[in-house]
């Protein structure tokens, strides 16, 4: 096939407009379109345009390192009538602005080859919801293909994107930001062009030095060896990871935004690895999920599972311990554990956070490709999960269980019970003891556990 491909400077530059929202004008009549070639024209790019603009000597810049696109191959390619190639286009897609030549050509082969109707400043978005929709097969040596298209992207995925076991690479995109491979320990902010900065060991106080933090808004708590820690829900915006002790255990805690979980997994004493784990976010992402990566070895984790996905943690099929996480105002979570600690207001680095670092992002549902969703709760309706004794995956509603619980109602399905903990949740079994729990969209849920069994309210 032959795909001389994306140009490594061209690719930096066009990343850097993909993730300030920069592009050109789509009506620029210099950009190429289906209709402009014609069936029986190859691609082209657009002729060199006048320099009258930043966005227009920019696209000029692009197109002049070349060659950008092997042209005939991506021909073959939209002509092949194998949508299997589509996954690959969508990945070169992924990495262009809208607007951009290499974008145009890219959607006029996708249309062609898939008979899909892409908007033009949303392809990317468009084709990829459609293929997880229509379920298509990856293509031929797609695992090499991916690497050295991401590879491009930024050369530190390429040994992350090595011997992946545990992940389904159609589903694995870049969520716009680039890894967090900053030493343990560091205050330091994220170099140029930037990563989401975890939080190592933050500084904490008692609950009273915690006053700084509205009693009506969001924690994720956590209880390890009878200690417990609160973790603001606006600071967890911003660093999404945290890697921290308590209770005599190390242990990290991801908060993935898109799908609204946060999750804590034991990284102490973790096979093939000496000492302590260290998880960073990757940047990558996994049908809107946030994939993490080791600093010890480089291997992806699937966030979700606590399972390595790739690399030597990968491939020796390495699980980490997880913990309760639950969900609780601040109020709520210091009057059921007075003793509690609570992350610093400035979380020991100086940093100011504001009340609500995303600003409402996430408010008209899912900003990333998740595919068709099971229509028995909303995509984003927030559920308390938990995989029951028996391996049954189960879903409780936050909202109804919550109102059933306060009404004196017992809430339990496949041999789970919940029961309040502050304005949280936690689960037990038949006997009582704790089950591993934690709350998330239903989206992010189901889509990994289709047979869930979700606890209905009795009416």
């Amino acid at each position: 096939m032959g795909i001389r491909g994306v140009v490594g400077v061209a690719v930096a530059l066009t990343l850097t407009a993909a993730a300030c929202g920069g592009s050109t004008d789509p009506t620029d009549p210099t950009a190429f379109s289906e209709a402009d070639a014609g069936d029986d024209q190859p691609f082209e790019l657009p002729d060199r345009p006048e320099l009258g603009s930043p966005d227009t000597a920019a696209v000029a810049l692009i197109a002049s390192i070349g060659p950008v696109f092997d042209l005939e191959a991506l021909r073959a390619l939209a002509e092949s009538g194998d949508p299997r190639w589509a996954w690959m286009l969508t990945d070169l897609l992924l990495f262009y602005g809208p607007g951009a030549p290499e974008s145009s050509s890219l959607v006029a082969a996708l249309e062609r080859l898939t008979d899909f109707d892409l908007d033009p400043q949303r392809a990317w978005n468009d084709a990829t919801t459609q293929l997880i929709d229509a379920d298509i097969d990856a293509p031929p040596d797609y695992p090499l293909l991916k690497r050295q298209i991401f590879g491009f992207g930024d050369p530190r995925w390429t040994p992350m994107l090595t011997d992946v076991t545990g992940l389904d690479l159609r589903y694995v995109s870049w969520g716009g930001v680039f890894p967090d491979d900053r030493p343990f320990g560091t205050s330091e902010a994220c170099p140029s062009p930037g990563c989401i900065p975890a939080l190592d060991e933050p500084a904490v106080t008692d609950a009273p030095g915690g006053d700084w933090y509205d009693d009506d808004a969001v924690v994720f708590g956590l209880v390890i060896n009878g200690e417990a820690r609160a973790f603001p829900k606006n600071i967890m915006q911003v660093h999404e990871m945290v890697n921290d002790t308590l209770g005599g255990r190390q242990y990290a805690l991801p908060y993935c935004t898109l799908c609204g979980s946060a999750q804590a997994y034991l990284t102490d004493n973790v096979d093939g690895v000496d000492g302590r784990l260290v998880l960073r976010t990757s940047g990558l992402l996994q049908r809107s999920n946030k994939v993490m990566f080791d600093l010890n070895t480089g291997s992806l984790w699937d966030t979700f599972a606590g399972t390595a996905a790739s690399g030597p943690l990968g491939t020796r099929g390495v699980e980490l311990e997880e913990l309760t996480v639950e969900v609780s105002t601040w109020g709520d979570w210091k009057a059921a554990h007075p003793g509690t600690t609570v992350v610093a207001e400035d979380g020991g680095i100086g940093r100011a956070y504001s009340d609500n670092p995303l600003g409402g992002r996430d408010d008209l549902g899912p900003i990333f490709p998740i595919g068709a969703v099971d229509p028995r709760l909303p995509v984003q309706e927030p559920v308390v999960t938990v995989t029951a004794p028996d391996g049954t995956p189960v879903a409780f509603p936050t909202a109804a269980a919550r109102t059933a619980i306060h009404a004196g109602l017992a809430v339990s399905v496949s041999g789970v019970t919940l029961l309040s903990d502050g304005a949280g949740f936690r689960a037990v079994d038949g006997a009582g003891s704790d089950v591993v729990a934690h709350e998330a969209f239903w989206f992010a849920w189901v889509q990994r556990n289709p047979d869930t069994v979700v606890w209905e309210a009795p009416s």
